[in-house]
């Protein structure tokens, strides 16, 4: 069997499919791209950051898979198999001798795992053995404006530059434990409100596999249990042109080391193994957020992270949340089962304006939240689901993925969410991007049936019971996506996409007297060539947006990127053209480490971006981005606080990391 093994892994080595792992980042940019240009709102940062440490396939348990959202139920039980019957991998390219692994799976894998063929310790760590081995990284970033916007005549208290530290320190999968200090632009430093420095500071310490505890959170964290409809805090990843991203997975308890100021829980949160197969979640939080008070009501949240002005830093830290309870599980081979229940509150009363589309919104100071979800394994069904309840309403969702083959996929989603559900936490599968007023069926089929040919389509039909923004009455929609990919070697790829969406929506002018239908057609096509040293992408989108007259929308974009040595050159350069807002484009920069970019643009104009990267070795790694935009169509950028006097505007950002 090993003789086997080793003449397959070889041949494994040589096929011309794989590509580096460095390159490999393009396709899941691809995925991440689409998804934002559709508006699948989320934070894409922390898919980076939450994967920054690559899991190890031969120590690898089904809880570290399950974090790779890229892997479906029966790859991990695959996977966990090979190594068990096989012994350690020796390469990450043996994935391709793993039963069901497929080489797009693959190449969205590799940046985020590895193989370690030493001897691997079986229990936590003694101390010293941590403080001697344990990795530390440290991370610096700086924005500068090469512009000015208004508010800093007057408004802004603090300087037009960003700046950002992060430092980590990890061993293996046991340790993990760093902080974050952040200033953003227009914010003072060391004086005014922040006289302690820093805008915004956080910290995480995060213990694994220790014994019966799985899991210690302390500091700043995230949770996720079920499918999301009562706690999901962090990363979604929802519709897109693959099932790859579509799936939804708990993590449970996970470490906060992000710079966003929102989404995450400070205080304490444990995993317990009570039994085999039986675990007890826990978790308490207390944190100050930002709001609006008046007469001791609060009459705003406010989610921005923003302190710039006196107003935004009279709101900082002007309420509480407190958060507590916890999820336990039972996990079997075939299935799991788990129930959530906590409570949470505010140290005021929350009463925000309650009128229109926001009449069934949450209200009150003391609120709780309960759910049971299961997921049901076979070899190539998966079914799985959430009931749950609030103060106010319920919601449910059930979702179905067969696999009747390696190269044929189906999902299936059905979602119920009553237009007065109350989950604050909630972050699940939706079209609106809220858990609440919205009935829907998804259904979207994967397809290889030929050689270097991939096929995705899917229909998404919805419906709001209740009123919604912009939508003065109920209604429904209707979406659906075409996918194309064409990859005849491992230089050459190239696919279209086209998505068309129905929905409702109040006529410009009218004060909701007038609902009519909004239609947008969405293209996009992008050929890719690349090489180990050298990457050439043409990308094209066009759109049309109609509601009683049609808006039209256009962009070319020409990447560029060479690698010579230890440095990394990208060139980017777009041409956009819309009508207005609605017909509006979107476009993918490459950017700083753990961010994601991919900014939206109106009108007609130019943006270009240069982004340079230089390793020197395994301990500095400097990367510096220059973008510039110039807008034909207009005199004046954007409006209040943040106008610029001209037709263009240009940054500069920084980042600097040390590894050691």
């Amino acid at each position: 069997m090993s003789a086997i093994k080793s003449y397959l892994m070889a041949f494994c080595l040589c096929l011309p499919t794989i590509m580096k792992a460095q390159e490999i980042n393009l396709l899941l940019e691809d995925e991440l791209e689409e998804m934002v240009a559709d508006e699948e709102a989320t934070n894409y940062d922390e898919l980076l950051e939450e994967l920054s440490q690559p899991i190890d396939l031969n120590t690898a348990t089904r809880e570290q898979l399950e974090r790779l959202p890229f892997l479906s139920d029966q790859q991990i039980e695959n996977i966990l198999a090979y190594v068990y019957l096989h012994g350690q991998m020796q390469t990450v390219y043996e994935l391709q001798l793993v039963e069901e692994m497929d080489i797009r799976t693959i190449q969205l894998l590799l940046p985020f795992i590895e193989v370690n063929t030493s001897v691997q310790e079986k229990h936590f760590p003694k101390v010293k053995n941590i403080a001697k081995r344990g990795k530390h990284e440290v991370l610096t970033r700086l924005d500068l404006l090469f512009y000015r916007r208004r508010g800093y005549e007057q408004q802004y208290l603090g300087t037009p530059q960003y700046h950002s530290i992060r430092y980590q320190f990890g061993y293996g999968d046991y340790v993990q434990a760093g902080f974050t200090a952040e200033k953003d632009a227009g914010e003072p430093l060391f004086r005014q409100h922040n006289k302690l420095g820093y805008d915004h500071y956080g910290f995480f310490v995060l213990l694994r596999n220790m014994g019966r505890v799985k899991a210690l959170a302390l500091g700043d964290y995230k949770l996720s249990f079920g499918q999301g409809l009562t706690m999901a805090s962090g990363l979604r990843l929802g519709k897109g042109y693959s099932l790859a991203t579509a799936d939804t997975r708990a993590t449970g308890i996970r470490k906060h080391a992000s710079t966003d100021e929102n989404g995450y829980f400070r205080g304490v949160a444990t995993t317990i193994g009570l039994l085999k197969g039986l675990d007890l979640s826990a978790f308490y939080s207390y944190r100050k957020m930002d709001g609006i008070i008046k007469d001791e009501v609060i009459t705003s949240i406010t989610t921005t992270g923003y302190h710039r002005t006196q107003t935004e830093a009279d709101r900082k830290g002007a309420l509480g949340m407190q958060v507590a309870g916890g999820h336990l599980t039972l996990h079997q081979n075939r299935f799991d089962i788990g129930i959530t229940g906590f409570r949470y509150g505010f140290d005021k009363e929350y009463l925000p304006r309650l009128t229109g589309y926001a009449a069934y919104n949450l209200h009150g100071k003391d609120f709780y939240n309960v759910s049971a979800d299961y997921q049901l394994r076979l070899r190539r069904l998966n079914i799985a689901g959430e009931v749950a309840k609030g103060l106010e309403g319920w919601a449910m969702l059930n979702r179905l993925i067969y696999q009747p083959s390696q190269n044929y996929k189906l999902m299936v989603v059905h979602r119920y969410y009553r237009h007065d559900y109350w989950a604050y936490f909630a972050n699940a599968f939706s079209d609106g991007g809220s858990v609440q007023n919205e009935n829907g069926w998804y259904m979207a089929v994967e397809a290889s049936p030929l050689a270097h040919f991939r096929f995705f389509g899917s229909v998404d039909m919805f419906s709001h019971p209740w009123e919604k923004y912009r939508i003065s009455k109920p209604s429904t929609g209707f979406e659906g996506r075409l996918r194309v990919e064409w990859t005849p070697s491992s230089q050459w790829s190239m696919f279209v996409n086209y998505r068309y969406k129905r929905k409702e929506r109040d006529v410009t002018g009218t004060k909701g007297d007038v609902t009519l239908p909004t239609y947008h057609h969405q293209a996009r096509y992008r050929l890719s060539y690349q090489t180990d040293k050298l990457l050439l992408r043409t990308t094209a989108d066009f759109n049309v947006f109609t509601q009683q007259q049609h808006s039209y929308g256009w962009q070319v974009t020409q990447l560029a990127g060479v690698e010579w040595w230890k440095i990394k050159l990208h060139l980017q350069g777009s041409y956009f053209h819309t009508d207005d807002y609605d017909a509006r484009v979107y476009g993918y920069e490459r950017g700083l480490l753990y961010t994601f970019y991919s900014p939206s643009f109106s009108g007609e104009g130019l943006r270009y971006s240069v982004h340079l990267r230089m390793d020197l070795g395994k301990t500095l790694m400097l990367i510096a981005k220059f973008g510039h935009t110039y807008y034909f169509d207009r005199d004046v950028i954007s409006s209040g606080n943040e106008q610029i006097a001209g037709k263009s505007k240009a940054d500069l950002q920084l980042q600097m990391r040390l590894k050691w």
